[in-house]
């Protein structure tokens, strides 16, 4: 066991969901949530599912995400002592550090350069995905059950046949004829 007597999993977990908050931040679940920062209102990547999205096998990272648990937390271990913050080890290294210096670290981790940087972008992209497209999730029925980034997005629900229909055009003006072929899904024949 870890020394903040989290088991592994539930370490893991915890680191994971501070660096989805970190990306996208959303309000503390609960009083004493350390993972989520609670700088945002509203919910954020983890209440929009971001380890559901990991833990994808399409994601590709749900094998490597005990690894990059561990290494985020080595990371956010070597910042305290960089920054001369000391140790804590009352929780995961990633989730005892204060909100501003979780956002330092991800930076740093996501600069031009970084010998890591296309780890944790990728996983940055990852957690932006939950939140933006909820590809964890049926479109419809993640709006209808209101999930909070495509809610905040603006994403209307589709039409009562289930189908998304534009009928006024953004351009205000049609840019194009339908094609002849087209059937009444919106496909071509």
């Amino acid at each position: 066991m870890e020394p903040f007597a989290l088991p592994h999993l539930e370490a893991r977990t915890a680191t994971l969901e501070a660096f989805a908050d970190t990306i996208i931040p959303g309000e503390k679940r609960y009083p004493g949530d350390r993972a989520i920062a609670g700088v945002s209102e509203g919910g954020g990547a983890v209440t929009a599912g971001a380890l559901a999205v990991l833990e994808m096998p399409e994601s590709g990272m749900a094998p490597s995400l005990d690894d990059l648990a561990s290494a985020l937390d080595v990371h956010a271990e070597e910042y305290r002592e960089e920054h001369d913050m000391g140790a804590d080890d009352t929780a995961p290294a990633f989730v005892t550090l204060p909100y501003e210096d979780r956002a330092a670290l991800v930076l740093e981790l996501t600069r031009p350069g970084h010998p890591e940087k296309v780890l944790w972008t990728g996983l940055a992209l990852l957690c932006n995905m939950a939140f933006d497209t909820a590809a964890h999730l049926h479109t419809a029925e993640a709006l209808a059950d209101g999930h909070v980034g495509l809610t905040a997005l603006g994403y209307r629900p589709p039409d009562e046949d289930g189908v998304w229909r534009f009928p006024g055009f953004s351009y205000r003006r049609r840019l194009a004829e339908l094609h002849p072929d087209t059937i009444p899904s919106g496909s071509l024949a």
